[in-house]
């Protein structure tokens, strides 16, 4: 293997307030990601690298000539308020990226997103999501959504297009064209031909990967105010008919019946997941019209969950899932002999994952990382056999010493067996530590082995990290579940104080150095775990948090997926008892609360909400809002802001020295 260090990062001019030298972890763990995107061209020579900027939430796309190694910058966004989110090569000389936008309509926050092409060099910029007036968007939010590259062509894509007319005074009209439809379009010259007339309930469509649309998703609405329905039923069609024959009906809170992802057009089949045994499985079903299903892989433990694509067509090549670990099971053989190989060859990086590949597949692009790398991107030419590493993720970690991340488990009181993952700081005892509890986001969603710049900041500062898989995490099959970690409250923060409890009992945590944070639900469940159990924690620190949940249901309500998030959070005792918010009173350990006052996922008058109930009751807390940022607080200066922030709040809390 030899090492192909690119030039790309030191073009971007990083500032002085995170250098790499720098001392403070804060900075050195709080900046963002110095590779955000990244994608090989059709004919293996280039690459195209979305880097942020120094400052905000901007970012500048960088190609870089793979012989040489010398990046050019073609374009920069700002971030204020646009932002970069992917870009991809349409042919070996052109490009396609997303740009996505918080905007705020008549009071209501709205993403907004549209596709823009250009020229390897940055000329020739064109809006690919243009209506073909001066109205560039109109109506289309989402500036449509790239389904198919056609591999076969040069510079043309086959995109999602909401078409929804408009009169003259701007209000909307009855049309023929009325929906989602797909369309074919040049990205050079901008011709565009309709591929497929839209549907007044198509929310999605799937191609074959050679410009054939196969599948097509309906989810009509209900009720007079047009919300989302309940169910997106599913149709295809033929190799060589057109019209639309029924594949399934999926509820979008419970899921269940068949969902698919992707379609073989040799093997003439759509891949997509179901449920086996309460379980999350792969499956296929024929699209021959004998619609024959068949189980392609499934696993006894946890939920099957992300399908394996590979090349400019999408090919599927296997599936992932996690059990103490991620896991690959390749269906290509050739592929799966590679990852073998590839896994001696990069010794200490386990995860490994295929992000790109030339048309021919001949060259591929990979990413490589462990729980003590960040992870580094890795080119390989299938002809010469040669390795070269390339790109560090995170490059101003390289020389910084991580700490291990171990697979753990303890019972609860029901004697259920809660799954999760310990960091303690490199080279110490592992005992008797200031600890932090972390429960992870979603709550839909599961921590996984690997690198986490939030865990490895705290470890960093001297804390022992818990991240546990609750009942309510996703991956682990429907008893898991439950009902969501917001109609079953009860079971999963009580599986999260049980994790406090038993880091407890095996000396890790000092009982008075324990803390609790957490980001979104995480910010949830660290402020509830805090009221229904306050004397187990000093401190409790929340990022973007649930508070209320009739107030996150009265939210969803400007939305048009309202109907869903309804079913999600029900209804009854829970709605009161489950809120912060309602039992703030309870608290007993001084709160710190962050948020980005432009987040759509959760507004920020959650936190508001709750600095003021915490107020009110005479309990000590703090409120940090972050102007113009979302939920995520994709900006350099705010995530080291927020970790500096939470680590002198948690010392100060915990009677620690100051670092």
């Amino acid at each position: 293997m030899r090492k192909m260090y690119l030039a790309v990062l030191a073009a971007g001019g990083m500032p002085a307030s995170i250098a790499w030298a720098q001392t403070d972890n804060a900075a050195l763990f709080g900046v963002r990601e110095s590779i955000e995107d990244i994608a090989l061209s059709p004919n293996g020579d280039r690459l195209a690298i979305i880097q942020p900027a120094p400052a905000g939430q901007g970012a500048s796309v960088y190609v870089v000539d793979i012989a040489s190694g010398k990046p050019v910058r073609v374009t920069g966004i700002d971030g204020d308020p646009e932002r970069l989110s992917w870009c991809r090569w349409v042919s070996n000389d052109r490009l396609v990226c997303s740009i996505f936008a918080m905007s705020e309509i008549e009071g209501i926050l709205a993403p907004v997103a549209r596709l823009v092409a250009f020229n390897a060099d940055g000329s020739g910029a064109k809006i690919v999501s243009t209506r073909g007036s001066d109205r560039a968007l109109g109506f289309d939010q989402f500036g449509g959504s790239v389904l198919d590259w056609l591999p076969e062509e040069s510079g043309a894509v086959l995109k999602t297009r909401q078409f929804i007319p408009e009169s003259d005074t701007g209000t909307h009209v009855a049309s023929r064209l009325d929906g989602l439809g797909v369309e074919r379009i040049d990205t050079l010259t901008l011709k565009t031909r309709v591929i497929e007339n839209p549907k007044r309930d198509a929310i999605e469509y799937i191609s074959d990967g050679h410009g054939r649309v196969r599948i097509m998703g309906l989810q009509p609405v209900q009720g007079a105010v047009g919300y989302a329905g309940r169910s997106i039923l599913y149709r295809y069609r033929t190799k060589d008919d057109n019209d639309w024959k029924p594949l399934s009906k999926v509820n979008v809170t419970s899921g269940g019946a068949f969902n698919p992802h992707a379609v073989d057009r040799d093997l003439d089949v759509a891949y997509g997941f179901a449920d086996k045994d309460g379980r999350q499985a792969l499956f296929s079903v024929s699209l021959d019209g004998a619609m024959t299903e068949k189980l392609v892989f499934g696993h006894p433990n946890v939920d099957v969950d992300g399908l394996v694509q590979i090349g400019r067509r999408n090919r599927v090549v296997g599936v992932s899932y996690a059990t103490e670990k991620r896991q690959v099971e390749f269906f290509d053989p050739e592929l799966k002999r590679l990852q073998a190989s590839l896994s001696k060859a990069i010794p200490g990086l386990p995860l490994i994952n295929f992000k790109d590949s030339s048309l021919d597949e001949g060259k591929l692009l990979l990413w490589a990382g462990s729980d003590v790398d960040p992870g580094r991107y890795f080119l390989f030419d299938k002809k010469t056999r040669q390795l070269a590493e390339t790109l560090l993720v995170r490059p101003q970690l390289e020389k910084v010493t991580l700490s291990p991340v171990k697979p753990v488990s303890y019972k609860t009181k029901d004697g259920a067996v809660v799954p999760g993952y310990l960091t303690v700081p490199a080279g110490g005892t592992g005992k008797h530590l200031p600890t932090i509890v972390m429960p992870h986001g979603g709550p839909g969603a599961r921590d996984e082995w690997g690198f986490d710049w939030l865990a490895q900041y705290f470890a960093a500062q001297g804390f022992a990290v818990l991240q546990p898989n609750f009942r309510g995490s996703a991956g682990y099959g429907d008893a898991w579940y439950q009902k969501n970690g917001f109609q079953s409250w009860r079971t999963a923060i009580g599986d999260v104080n049980e994790g406090a409890r038993w880091l407890i009992s095996e000396g890790i945590a000092d009982p008075a150095k324990l803390a609790i944070f957490g980001w979104s639900y995480g910010g949830y469940a660290a402020l509830q775990a805090a009221a229904i159990e306050p004397d187990l924690y000093k401190a409790s620190v929340a990022v973007a948090p649930v508070t209320d949940l009739e107030a996150l249901r009265s939210d969803a309500r400007n939305y048009t997926n309202f109907l869903a998030v309804s079913d999600f959070i029900g209804t009854g005792p829970h709605i009161r008892e489950g809120s912060p918010a309602q039992n703030a009173a309870a608290i007993k350990v001084p709160v710190l609360l962050f948020h980005g006052d432009k987040d759509i996922n959760v507004s920020v008058r959650q936190s508001r909400l709750m600095a003021d109930r915490l107020r009110d009751a005479g309990k000590k807390h703090e409120l940090v809002v972050y102007p113009k940022l979302d939920h995520y607080l994709q900006d350099s200066a705010a995530r080291s802001d927020m970790l500096r922030k939470s680590d002198a709040f948690l010392r100060t809390a915990l009677g620690l020295p100051a670092k």
